[in-house]
């Protein structure tokens, strides 16, 4: 039935080519502030106050890249309820070109807990019934319009994968906790080109579940992010990740939501103009620690101006890891303004 349901937004025969497609991944976090990760005693607890984000992963993947001055166009499923149409007050005021359809079962939403640290923990209701998936009508016109595709990992844009192969179009994804055994992420793990992920569910299996990427999908670089414990990177042919440092934020951590976004956007954006991995992922720390600085998902990202300048400014939390370079960045770490 979702077939016949006409596009919102605008016709993809009258847009100019895109820099980046971003495909699925809009919701709303509803936000609640907590001293720790942790139910209290009693049945109830004051907590200051609670508050609707316009968030997921695609939208802060698609905010972020528009941005950094890249061409974005965004396309997903959409509710006709109240958090759709917050979305669509806040696309609307950015300036984010989205297209969707109507979501028959409304708009995807988190409740996330986050504590004094920064550190959040997320109930996340996707929502979408199973089987559900973007038309090929839908999204090959924007498609093929795109010179790269991220697909965010939502059920309803894996159709999308055969197509950008057909296309020769580079692809990302973000595979986000994933533990490297169920298999449902498998689409995703070895259909994209950049494929990144948290080491949070895996610890110190993560070298070997990056491999494993390595050894069974299409993947040419694999990029593992841990939170202040830095990251690590893979490429094909390489046998170790090279582990890389987090930098020194420069502004206090109070919500750490959207700071994976904020990494893979500015990796990318230093990857599509020539950057050396390093580079890449030091525009990258410094873009995830921005986000981390603000209360909110996606509720500031940075630019490429403020994020170059902050690059040149960085400074490395435990420059002696694997791939780390000088405690403080150089010429040569400069990422590009445009």
């Amino acid at each position: 039935m979702t077939n016949a349901l006409p596009p919102q937004g605008s016709d993809p025969r009258q847009e100019p080519s895109y820099d980046v497609l971003v495909v699925g991944g809009t919701g709303v976090d509803t936000i609640v502030p907590v001293d720790r990760l942790a139910v209290p005693g009693g049945d109830a607890v004051l907590v200051p106050p609670i508050r609707d984000y316009v968030a997921h992963t695609g939208n802060g993947v698609a905010l972020g890249f528009q941005a950094l001055g890249l061409t974005t166009k965004f396309i997903d499923y959409l509710g006709d309820d109240p958090q759709g149409r917050l979305i669509l007050d806040r696309y609307a005021a950015t300036g984010l070109d989205f297209s969707y359809l109507p979501a028959p079962a409304g708009t995807p939403r988190s409740v996330n807990l986050v504590d004094r640290e920064g550190r959040r923990f997320s109930f996340y209701d996707g929502r979408h019934p199973e089987g559900l998936r973007l038309p090929r009508a839908f999204y090959l016109p924007y498609l093929e319009r795109a010179r790269h595709v991220h697909i965010s990992r939502s059920a309803h844009a894996q159709e999308v994968f055969a197509d950008a192969h057909r296309l020769g179009r580079t692809v990302s994804t973000d595979l986000h906790a994933w533990d490297g055994e169920d298999t449902s992420a498998h689409p995703w793990a070895y259909g994209a080109d950049l494929v990144f992920l948290s080491a949070a569910a895996v610890g110190e299996r993560i070298p070997a579940v990056m491999r494993q990427i390595l050894a069974h999908g299409r993947a040419e670089l694999v990029v593992a992010t841990d939170g202040a414990a830095g990251c690590r990177v893979l490429a094909r042919g390489e046998q170790e990740p090279r582990r890389f440092p987090a930098v020194v934020p420069e502004r206090p951590v109070v919500d750490s939501n959207g700071a994976g976004d904020a990494f893979l956007t500015a990796f990318l954006h230093a990857r599509f103009s020539g950057a050396d991995p390093a580079a890449c992922v030091r525009a990258g720390s410094v873009s995830g620690a921005f986000a981390c600085g603000s209360p909110g998902t996606h509720e500031e990202v940075i630019g490429a101006e403020a994020l170059a300048a902050a690059v040149r400014r960085a400074r490395y939390a435990h420059p002696a890891a694997d791939g780390a370079p000088a405690a403080t960045a150089t010429d040569e770490d400069a990422v590009p303004t445009s």
